[in-house]
């Protein structure tokens, strides 16, 4: 689901399903039942009881090439800020001038590693078949082409950094979780509104087995370059 922020921007899809009971043609499907008691079918007034289901929502995934081919066909434009999440095309919050500034000084300070590692800004990491997220930064292997051939995939990832200035709760509990799902090895979550940096590592299945919290004074860095150390204020500003 989205968080603040973001949207989802396709929800309906036809589906040949004509179950008893059921309708669905890119619509909320109601299935109903009924219950009796005993003697219910014999037509005595109140015996018969219906009980209506929640709404069966039905949705449609999208593949990561089914995303890129609504690109191709204009659907979606290249000026749209939209990413791939579980299937889901979701819309990007708007980037504010806190989050643009945090943004190009971290570019900066990475700038030092440009002979060990590729500095991406708001570019597609692909995670399996139904996930293409945008990270607001991420530090990759190098590579002669810088990734023409394809997009980088979760093991050419070193570090990825999200800054959130309004959408801190759906980074931490949508995005922080794919990337541990997908091995990335650290995760850098920059939360402007409370003023501090999350960092994550040991990525497993079930999410991040370490996190801290670095705030104004203190001092970080990428566990891939042990040798590159930073201060809180370098990220925040």
């Amino acid at each position: 689901m989205a968080g603040p922020g973001q949207r989802p921007l396709r929800r309906c899809f036809r589906r040949a399903d004509r179950a008893p009971g059921r309708v669905v043609r890119g619509r909320r499907a109601t299935m109903e039942r009924r219950q009796f008691e005993p003697g219910g079918e014999t037509g005595v007034p109140g015996a018969g009881v219906r009980e209506v289901l929640p709404p069966l929502v039905v949705r449609r995934k999208f593949t990561v090439e089914e995303y890129h081919r609504l690109a191709k066909a204009g659907i979606l434009g290249e000026d749209d800020r939209v990413e791939l999440i579980d299937g889901e095309i979701l819309e990007m919050s708007p980037i504010g001038a806190r989050h643009a500034a945090c943004v190009d000084r971290m570019n900066r300070t990475f700038s030092s590693l440009s002979d060990r590692a590729i500095v991406r800004v708001q570019n597609p990491v692909r995670l399996g078949d139904l996930a293409e997220p945008q990270p607001d930064l991420a530090l990759l292997r190098p590579q002669a082409d810088f990734y023409a051939a394809g997009h980088p995939g979760p093991e050419d990832v070193l570090l990825v950094v999200e800054v959130a200035e309004t959408s801190s709760d759906y980074d931490r509990q949508v995005k922080v979780p794919l990337y541990a799902r997908w091995g990335i090895r650290e995760v850098w979550l920059v939360d402007l509104e409370q003023d501090r940096i999350e960092v994550y590592r040991a990525p497993s299945p079930e999410g991040y087995r370490e996190m801290v919290v670095v705030e104004r004074g203190g001092r970080l860095g990428p566990v891939a370059f042990p040798d590159l150390e930073l201060g809180a204020e370098d990220v925040l500003g």
